[in-house]
């Protein structure tokens, strides 16, 4: 079996984040698909990318939530496949880690132990890949065909992360991931409330996502060249500003990418 194992990181050791990408990369049997600090969001991550095993910290103690609370909604999830669970944690309680395995852990890494690193999670990880994909497989035959869904989102983010930056809108900008997501949203036929779904995802207010994402428009306007910005960005804009709305540039890419894919 050829296919990439592709995995989610729960974990809010942003160094641990860098060194696993590192590792994944170079194992080309490997992808992860997201990672996060928050325990809540890491649920719908799940459900958003059907990953087939999951790398979970139990203490998120720079994020929110915690690696046992994970554990129990994802069991809630009735309908959903079952995901491989590989646990590291400093937490040494063996009272844990039966509650851990009961929630649905199939095994633990424990942080303490002399040859704990990054590497030797991914290489478990390929040592496991065929049985992990095999097992998921033969108990959801219906599983594969939800695989093209998670290509197809990592491709058209893809598409929409290029487009943004040749218009100058930075990575860094708040508003950048906003965007990315409500292109991503129109896209999928889910261009209602656009703001609320996108404040609800991230925990922020209407207004501040309406604000982080014009303000990241804005600088690309006020910061770069109006001509090259023009080349890029065909349509007409309507504003007396000069500057597209939020809602002429998101539905133009919208458009312009599904016209491309």
């Amino acid at each position: 079996m050829s296919e990439r194992l592709n995995i989610i990181l729960i974990d809010d050791d942003t160094s641990a984040h860098i060194r696993l990408t590192k590792y994944a990369d170079a194992a080309k049997d490997i992808s992860i698909l997201a990672t996060t600090d928050n325990s809540y969001h890491a649920l719908e991550l799940v459900k958003e990318y059907m990953p087939e095993a999951i790398v979970l910290d139990l203490e998120l103690n720079r994020g929110t939530g915690n690696g046992l609370l994970f554990l129990r909604d994802l069991q809630n999830l009735s309908s959903l496949y079952k995901p491989y669970i590989l646990i590291t944690t400093n937490n040494s309680s063996t009272i844990t880690y039966d509650c851990a395995r009961k929630l649905g852990a199939d095994f633990i890494m424990s942080k303490h132990q002399t040859d704990y690193s990054e590497k030797n999670i991914i290489e478990l990880l390929m040592l496991m890949k065929d049985t992990i994909k095999n097992t998921i497989y033969s108990q959801n035959p219906d599983y594969k065909n939800s695989e093209p869904n998670v290509q197809k989102k990592k491709r058209l983010t893809q598409l929409i992360n290029i487009e943004l930056d040749l218009i100058g809108i930075s990575p860094k900008a708040v508003g950048y991931k906003y965007l990315t997501d409500a292109i991503l949203l129109v896209l999928n036929d889910q261009g209602h409330n656009l703001c609320t779904t996108i404040g609800e995802k991230y925990a922020k207010t209407n207004t501040s996502v309406e604000r982080a994402m014009q303000n990241a428009i804005n600088s690309a306007w006020r910061s770069n060249n109006v001509d090259e910005l023009l080349k890029h960005y065909t349509a007409r804009i309507h504003s007396e500003k000069g500057v597209p709305t939020l809602t002429e540039l998101i539905y133009y890419y919208a458009n312009k990418i599904k016209n491309r894919y």
